[in-house]
């Protein structure tokens, strides 16, 4: 396995990745398929290209495909640079438990901590997503507070719990 920074020219598998996470998961993120099926490749490509403090890594298994997302994104506020964010973190099912997940956070943190400042790391979870809080929390993740009713979808509403990781 392979991981490493998508850019533009990586918008197209990027964005086959992203919406089979929101197809398959709907309620693990923020946003929906709906929504972001009709994103332009022109949009996916300016999402995924790296800028100051902002980068995607992708994963990509033996065959070349890509096999699993995370974005960080650090914060811009004059009083909140110290801080960076993950996002849409997501394996395919088919590659859950081989340790994907691992690996796209372990290099984020390391790309983080090359991030001159940012000194700790947030990420929101749904409380009921067990493999990935277990995920977070092995790497060294602590949950700091929980947000109730944090999302709602078709009608249900989903509690997030905060972590922070810090450097």
């Amino acid at each position: 396995m392979k991981i490493s920074v998508l850019n533009g020219a990586d918008a197209s598998v990027y964005q086959a990745v992203r919406l089979d996470g929101l197809r398959r998961d709907p309620y693990a993120f923020g946003s929906t398929y709906d929504r972001e099926s009709k994103f332009s490749l022109e949009t996916v490509s300016e999402r995924v290209q790296p800028s100051r403090g902002k980068f995607v890594l992708g994963a990509f298994g033996e065959d070349g495909s890509l096999v699993g997302i995370v974005t960080f994104m650090r914060e811009s506020g004059i009083k909140t640079l110290h801080k960076g964010n993950v996002f849409g973190m997501y394996v395919i099912p088919e590659k859950r438990g081989m340790g994907v997940g691992r690996k796209l956070m372990e290099e984020l943190i390391r790309r983080a901590r090359e991030v001159e400042g940012v000194e700790q790391i947030n990420l929101t979870v749904v409380s009921e997503n067990h493999p990935a809080k277990q995920l977070y929390q092995s790497i060294g993740f602590q949950t700091f507070g929980l947000e109730r009713n944090a999302l709602k979808f078709e009608g249900q509403y989903f509690d997030e719990e905060w972590m922070v990781l810090r450097l």
